[in-house]
């Protein structure tokens, strides 16, 4: 597993300065291999200058201590060692303090000119003993050895503890680099998952209302025509009036249950609130899929059909527009404008008076134009049915170059109380399905009464994309 930047930041549980315990314990160890050494160097400068051997002692092990702050100051470890180096003392801490400058976040011109006073500084001192040390005699090469010997010595000493820290520093930086590089990918994933799930849940939400608008054009229509139907039947019944005046009113309080609890369950689709409307429950229980529109069509027109499929005068039995069964007993998905007469009929046989008038050139659209516009012509009709009963109403359908029209009027109803007569229930998402179906595919929708009393639906839905 990868640790990130802020973990790594966060793991910072060292005492004082340090990030980890192991760093200081590291330092605390070369510190004190530093003052061991400092100490012993100490006895030799001690004799060498004239001291007490205690006090070269002492001043070794505080000299070789200063090590111990090596990754708090950097500056200060090299400036002792350069400072003790014409005792020839402090090799370690002058191995390790150059090591720690270079790989500090320090810049390059101050790395560089410390470096260059440690190695000038080793640089003469080496050459003043090995000079020393061939006038006395201890040394029998040429003229050549003392230059060579303080050359290579001082090098030995500051170059590769300056380019071991060099390239350690780059490699840090580099890695942290990568750390904040990894940390910024995953405030970027999160912040793509969280917009997931927004978009998911705006796409579940958008679902459910889609699935809602769709039983209710598919299934309200027919119901409503349904207790239209019953209504009719106890004025006209002539046979056993009472029992048929009692069916027929048991025919249109089952037709008002249903648009009823149609309703009700469209309004917990478009709400989401409920428990039925949960898109994902809590686990052991599997995710529902989602239910494909096509599948809630075919058990709407089912319903339907087996609602209406009745000694009903003037209902095909099975024959339901964007429903019509096939030989194999499979439903067409989606209305046509084709249907549109068949539509009107069915108006035409439960009691309304209605004209359709089309202009243009008919053609074929794609299927969702032709759908929305069949749907918006038959949740007009229903709304007449439920609220103008008796009225007229004229249907105009206009085919342009490049949108289609569609217009819905009612005149004022002979009788106010007519509709009233029927009772059939209203949720208010009729005009709403129908604004939003023309709003998916760019179109305008306008709805409002009339002058004379009636009332007015109207689409314009594009047809070129």
């Amino acid at each position: 597993m990868t640790t990130t930047g802020e973990e790594h930041t966060a793991a910072g549980t060292g005492p004082w300065w340090w990030v980890r315990w192991r760093s200081a314990v590291l330092d605390a160890g070369l510190a004190g291999a530093s003052a061991v050494e400092c100490a012993g160097e100490g006895i030799r400068f001690a004799h060498d200058a004239g001291l007490p051997v205690p006090v070269g002692v002492a001043f070794g092990l505080i000299a070789g201590a200063v090590l111990l702050l090596r990754r708090k100051w950097p500056i200060a470890v090299v400036l002792v060692s350069i400072a003790i180096t014409p005792a020839q003392m402090g090799f370690l801490m002058g191995l390790v303090g150059l090591y720690t400058l270079a790989a500090s976040e320090l810049p390059r011109r101050i790395i560089g000119a410390l470096a260059g006073m440690s190695f000038a500084g080793m640089l003469i001192v080496t050459f003043v003993r090995a000079h020393q040390g061939v006038v006395r005699g201890d040394v029998t090469m040429g003229d050549w050895f003392v230059p060579f010997i303080s050359i290579t010595t001082a090098l030995g000493m500051t170059a590769p503890p300056v380019l071991l820290g060099l390239y350690v520093g780059a490699r840090r930086r580099l890695m942290e680099s990568l750390r904040e590089r990894a940390d910024s990918l995953e405030r970027e994933l999160q912040l793509l998952a969280e917009r997931a799930e927004e978009r998911a849940e705006w796409a579940r939400n958008e679902e459910r209302t889609r699935i809602a608008r769709e039983m209710h054009d598919v299934v309200a229509h027919r119901v409503s025509l349904m207790v239209v139907h019953a209504a009719a039947l106890q004025a006209v019944a002539r046979k056993d009036p009472e029992k048929a005046v009692k069916n027929a009113a048991l025919v249109g309080d089952m037709g008002r249950q249903a648009l009823t609890e149609l309703r009700e369950m469209l309004g917990v689709l478009r709400t989401g609130d409920g428990a039925g409307a949960r898109v994902r429950p809590d686990p052991p229980v599997p995710p529902v899929p989602p239910v494909p529109l096509a599948a809630v069509r075919v058990a709407a027109e089912a319903a339907a059909s087996r609602a209406v499929d009745g000694p009903v005068d003037g209902y095909p039995a099975g024959g339901q527009p964007g429903g019509a069964q096939l030989g194999g007993g499979h439903l067409v998905d989606g209305p046509c404008l084709a249907e549109l007469d068949e539509l009107i009929g069915q108006s035409a046989a439960a009691g309304m008076v209605v004209d359709l008038s089309v202009e243009g050139d008919v053609r074929a659209y794609a299927p969702e134009v032709e759908q929305t516009a069949y749907r918006v012509v038959q949740e007009a009709l229903t709304n007449v049915h439920k609220h103008a009963a008796g009225a007229k109403t004229h249907v105009r359908l206009a085919h342009r170059v490049s949108e289609i029209a569609m217009q819905v009027e009612n005149e004022c109803p002979p009788e106010p109380g007519g509709a009233s007569s029927v009772r059939l229930p209203s949720g208010g998402n009729g005009l709403l399905g129908m604004k939003e179906r023309v709003a998916a595919l760019g179109g305008v929708f306008v709805s409002g009464a009339t002058e004379a009393g009636g009332f007015r639906v109207s689409a314009v839905i594009p047809t070129l994309a």
